[in-house]
């Protein structure tokens, strides 16, 4: 589909699905092919092939390169595991020939997916996308929601490119169409009938100073390789025309300097942060923050960020938490809670007591003293601690026995809390038991307010089950009062971010803590690049072995620190553990998978499939001594992501073979989205393509009836295709 100007006549599903007929919406299908043939899928020749289109980092170089040479600009629009994305990533954009359709447009590519695990590595170097090409994964993801705010009507449709003219209007919008040759004339015509001819771009001898303040990619790749391998008299020279270009500074060479082993050039670049003015300044100095430097030094570049706070509700959000772990005062009485918290008693007292006895002896003092706000702040104490010691499954009679009398225990505990405020009592306890009350019954608005009054005044010996609620409330609330300050672009108190990691950190101590509490911790210190992010989640995991979600972050940790192999290292060590936990063989064989994925991404098919190989031999290990099929799921995918790698390798019989290993253990598995965005039964689809092509009937009839033989839920399809097919939720199963 070829939209001009914004028309949005012509609004038609995405034709991928074999057995959608094109027909229908008056939309001629070519006769005699699938989506697999007309898209055909990339084989791992073609994805070991260069990315032949220069794509600018970010949207203002793209603009400022347009308003210099007068090109316009064409923006692309990709995603992972959709057919004809796949095939524009992995065959048109590596074809040198097609790519001299982009030459006389300045081009962003535009993609939500990460593909690699960092965008730079340990001393400050870029590391290219091995999808798309020469600019960085986090380039292309921060492209997305521009291009989607600017173009994309709220529509998030791929493959997609955007003729964009040099006053910032749309001149075509090309999607949804059945052929490449359309986008490709489009393209074509989109430079030949347009009224503004751009002047030939001549770069010829220019000065390093040019280059220096260049926006084109191309410039910057240059003068960044020139760095990397210049002498030390001369990158000195290079950093003081860098730090000459004040705004224009480019913030790569700062970078590369930033983490290069000359101290001297490190903090020269440190101070041309100060001055920069690229968008991706607020990157550099975030991921600055996190080394080691002088305290001034620190929150000079802290503070520094307050100037893009305009642009970025971020860069604001990110100096105000600098502020804060500097030193900022907490609310709560940190040093009084870490002495509590280590002693034996509090633990034993945390542990819980016999309620029964505790709420008959409450309920009589209340019977004897009915005036007394105290005894009515008694029994709601211990109607809402009984509340919170029933779980759902719980309790005599069943599970909605148990429900029925929580609901009566938290009731009674509202209403003799409510009364004994009415009643004036002072104090914490109405605030807390009232916070806590309010977050079980949903109103956690009235609960923040309710625990940023009670928490501070919380005395550690407070009950351990109510304390602990009332700091995690607490710890939220601040959290929800920064993001909601950074949503409206609105200044917040430093002392908000000291809440959270003081909240959080006694949390980690506390007897009735709990790994959801961690991850809340490590995930907000991960975003501010705190320091002390990586030692809350080694402490988390030390606690919680088991817990699915800390290993979730370590996993990303790993591989986003050393690869894939640090990532399999880590946990052959803890596998290895005597002591190690059936449950370490589950985890062992989901660290494989996304190693697999990882492989995947780089084109390094044959490790990919010892990755997914050593996956199916760690899930059997989990299975055979646990007696657990839960992995099952994964084995089935594993076989399928195998399949993935012999249909590109062109083997279709082992590819065949592999699928019908993962339909035959886990067919529910064969509709499920991996880390590429590719469900098996998406592979099977092109493996039919492919079959057709070669007129291997036998195979395909073998492969035919294979998918007549799945169950309904194998066909479901992942979200992204569900409303672009329109046709509800599921393919079409083969008749």
């Amino acid at each position: 589909m070829v939209r001009t100007m914004r028309t949005d006549r012509l609004m038609l599903a995405v034709l991928l699905g074999s057995s959608w007929s094109v027909a229908q919406e008056g939309v001629p299908q070519p006769q005699g092919l699938v989506p697999e043939q007309m898209w055909y899928a990339p084989t791992a020749a073609d994805w070991a092939k260069p990315v032949a289109i220069r794509w600018q980092r970010t949207w203002d170089d793209a603009v400022r390169l347009s308003q210099q040479t007068k090109r316009p600009i064409l923006v692309c629009v990709n995603m992972d595991g959709e057919i004809a994305s796949e095939h524009y990533a992995g065959v048109r954009y590596r074809d040198p020939e097609i790519a001299k359709l982009w030459e006389p447009y300045v081009c962003v590519i535009a993609s939500v997916y990460r593909h690699n695990p960092r965008d730079y590595d340990d001393e400050g170097r870029r590391i290219p996308c091995p999808r798309l090409g020469n600019v960085t994964c986090g380039e292309h993801m921060a492209l997305e929601p521009i291009v989607y705010a600017k173009f994309l009507d709220g529509k998030r449709i791929s493959p997609r490119h955007i003729m964009v003219e040099l006053d910032g209007s749309e001149v075509y919008d090309v999607f949804y169409t059945w052929d490449t040759k359309s986008v490709f004339d489009t393209i074509r015509d989109g430079i030949q009938k347009r009224a503004i001819q751009a002047p030939p771009v001549v770069k010829g001898d220019r000065s390093l100073r040019e280059r220096l303040e260049s926006p084109d990619s191309s410039d910057r790749e240059s003068v960044e390789s020139m760095y990397a391998q210049a002498q030390a008299e001369q990158r000195k020279a290079m950093m003081q025309m860098a730090l000459a270009a004040g705004e224009r500074a480019p913030i790569e060479l700062l970078r590369l300097a930033a983490w290069g082993l000359d101290p001297d050039l490190a903090k020269q670049a440190r101070s041309g942060m100060l001055q920069a003015n690229d968008p991706g300044t607020v990157d550099l100095i975030a991921d600055t923050l996190q080394a080691p430097m002088a305290a001034d030094e620190r929150q000079a570049l802290a503070q520094s960020l307050r100037r893009f706070a305009a642009s970025s509700p971020r860069a604001q959000s990110l100096a105000a938490a600098h502020a804060g772990l500097a030193g900022s005062k907490s609310a709560i009485d940190t040093e009084r809670w870490r002495d509590t918290l280590a002693s034996q008693s509090y633990a034993a007292a945390a542990a819980g007591s016999d309620r029964a006895n505790e709420a008959t002896a409450r309920d009589q003092a209340l019977a004897s003293k009915p005036a007394d706000p105290e005894a009515r702040l008694d029994v709601a104490e211990t109607s809402l601690l009984q509340a919170l010691e029933l779980t759902s499954a719980g309790g005599r009679g069943g599970q909605r026995t148990a429900q029925q009398q929580r609901q009566l225990l938290l009731a009674d505990a509202e209403r003799q809390a409510q009364q004994a405020a009415s009643a004036g009592a002072k104090g914490w306890r109405p605030s807390a038991l009232l916070a806590v009350l309010a977050a079980q019954r949903g109103d956690t608005k009235q609960a923040h307010e309710l625990a940023i009054e009670a928490a501070p005044q919380l005395p550690p010996n407070a009950p351990g089950r109510l304390a602990m609620e009332v700091l995690t409330l607490f710890a939220a609330a601040r959290q929800t009062a920064i993001v909601e300050a950074a949503r409206q672009k609105r200044d917040w108190d430093p002392a908000w971010m000291s809440d959270v990691h003081t909240t959080y950190s006694l949390l980690g101590q506390h007897p009735l803590g709990h790994d959801q509490q961690v991850v809340d911790h490590y995930d907000f210190l991960k975003f501010f690049g705190a320091p002390d992010t990586d030692a809350v989640l080694d402490r988390g995991l030390q606690r919680f072995p088991e817990s699915a979600l800390l290993h979730d972050r370590l996993r990303g940790r790993l591989l986003e620190r050393g690869g894939a192999a640090s990532l399999v290292a880590e946990y052959d060590r803890r596998l290895a553990v005597p002591e190690a936990p059936k449950t370490m063989a589950w985890f062992a064989g989901y660290a494989e998978m996304v190693a697999a994925e990882a492989h995947r991404k780089r084109s390094d098919n044959e490790a990919a499939a010892t990755a997914y190989g050593r996956a199916i031999e760690r899930f059997r290990r989990y299975r055979d001594a646990s007696n657990n099929q839960d992995g099952e799921h994964f084995v089935a995918m594993a076989h399928g992501g195998i399949a993935r790698l012999r249909l590109q390798q062109d083997d279709l019989a082992g590819a065949f073979a592999e699928l019908q290993q993962a339909f035959a253990i886990a067919p529910a598995a064969v509709a499920a989205v991996d880390g590429l965005g590719i469900t098996t039964m998406q592979t099977a689809e092109m493996l039919r393509g492919k079959l057709l092509d070669k007129k291997d009937t036998a195979t395909l009839a073998q492969l035919e009836a294979a998918l007549k033989a799945l169950p309904p839920e194998a066909f479901e399809l992942p979200e992204y295709e569900r409303a672009s097919r329109g046709q509800g939720n599921g393919r079409r199963r083969r008749q």
